[in-house]
């Protein structure tokens, strides 16, 4: 590329590929014997995918959400009471029949934890009751739209269903919200644009106005007091509800949802969901739908492609890669990655069968952290750090250096260091 010119749209897209970048890197890859859109995760990309998981689990356990599992399959009656058989079956896979019964790989998980709702009694004093899972589900797509991990078959869904009074609809919207929000701010993710979607003309969607209006109105009040800017667009809701959709901008200018937060009064009417009231009598709940990342999937996918592999601190695959100046360093470096593995850093040694000290440094040009060791840090109990950025703070001892690493890493930082007294590297 010439100095001093802005790159194409096709040579950035070509930089931050994540499908080339996926294998390059070694996080994920696919194969015809497995199947078309059903790609399998390599030890770093579990790794990302792992920490990615556990964030948004905690993140749910911190804001009271109770997590669950359940099967990837379902009796076709199932989907028929949901109303998916009727809206969704054209992106669901053909039913399988065992014995006398059909059952199908599931294209959603709420008709699932609408099931595990209902089969407790609930009164109004346990509302909201807030049900998570990081589950599977299918999609029947078709081979000509398959692409890396932004469209596949077997979908890995963060998703919650919360249970609740209508006069609590618009505080756990709100709350929802609040988590996307933190969520991207660790994950340095900016939305492009929030949308209201709503529905369509056609057969797709629920009849049913008053629901919509109800949802409708719901959902617009909480987007109108939360100051955030949005769009309505037509034809874009699910077919039970409308829709948040938080949107983002691919490395091409594609953009896409990643996170939703949806409001349904048809499935608790077409599950027959109750609670009882104060006043002793049987109510019906209402569901709000949420998703923080949307799928797992998708959103590696997109950080693939937002930071071409040097991920944040605590998202890497590899958080530290020491480097042993020769053999005789090897003992401290070893010693120093299993320090490293029993505070839960992912460290890595390199040693010199990976060749010169400059060549490894540039092998693991995209891990935050490098720690050398030569033969005056093994002596002392010291770290010399190289971070990714260029700087190199002063020595310090091992100790110190992986408790402030640890910091960062625990707090979901996007920062490197957390002061000002790492000096650039020069010349």
């Amino acid at each position: 590329m010439a100095r001093g010119r802005s790159p194409s749209v096709r040579e950035e897209t070509a930089v931050h590929d994540h499908r080339r970048l996926g294998r390059e890197l070694e996080l994920f890859d696919t194969d015809p014997l497995i199947g078309a859109g059903l790609p399998y995760w390599l030890p770093a990309g579990a790794a990302l995918r792992h920490t990615l998981e556990e964030y948004v689990r905690t993140a749910e356990r911190r804001a009271g959400y109770r997590h669950v599992y359940s099967p990837v399959l379902g009796k076709r009656e199932l989907y028929e009471i949901s109303g998916h058989w009727s809206h969704y079956s054209d992106d669901m896979y053909p039913p399988m029949d065992l014995g006398t019964e059909q059952v199908v790989l599931r294209p959603s998980l709420c008709p699932h934890h609408a099931v595990i709702y209902r089969s407790r009694a609930h009164s109004y004093r346990e509302l909201p009751l807030r049900m998570a899972e990081l589950g599977g589900m299918y999609r029947a797509e078709l081979s000509g739209v398959l692409g890396g991990l932004t469209r596949v078959r077997a979908i890995q869904l963060n998703d919650a269903h919360i249970f609740c009074t209508l006069d609590q609809v618009a505080d756990e919207a709100r709350g929802a919200l609040g988590m996307i929000r933190r969520a991207y701010e660790a994950l340095g993710i900016r939305p492009a644009r929030f949308r209201l979607s709503l529905p369509g003309p056609g057969g797709k969607y629920v009849a049913a106005p008053e629901m919509w209006r109800r949802s409708t109105a719901l959902l617009t009040e909480v987007l109108d007091a939360s100051g955030l800017p949005y769009e309505a667009a037509e034809d874009e809701a699910a077919f039970y509800g409308p829709k948040i959709d938080v949107q983002v901008v691919d490395a091409a200018g594609r953009e896409f949802t990643l996170s939703t937060v949806q409001a349904d009064f048809h499935q608790p009417e077409r599950f027959d969901l109750r609670y009882i009231g104060a006043d002793g009598a049987k109510h019906r709940p209402v569901m709000v739908h949420r998703s923080i990342i949307g799928s797992v999937e998708r959103a590696v996918a997109h950080l693939v492609e937002q930071y071409g592999g040097a991920f944040p601190g605590w998202l890497a695959p590899v958080q530290l890669v020491i480097l042993p100046v020769s053999d005789a360093e090897l003992p401290a470096a070893d010693a120093l990655a299993a320090r490293c593995a029993g505070l839960g850093l992912r460290a890595e040694v390199s040693g010199r069968e990976h060749g010169s000290l400059g060549a490894r440094v540039r092998r693991a040009r995209l891990v935050p952290y490098q720690a050398v060791i030569g033969a005056a840090e093994a002596a002392d109990g010291l770290v010399a750090l190289r971070l990714r950025d260029g700087r190199r703070p002063a020595p310090v001892p091992a100790g110190e250096a992986l408790a402030r690493i640890g910091a960062l890493t625990a707090a979901h930082s996007t920062a490197l260091w957390d002061d000002e007294e790492a000096e650039p590297v020069r010349g």
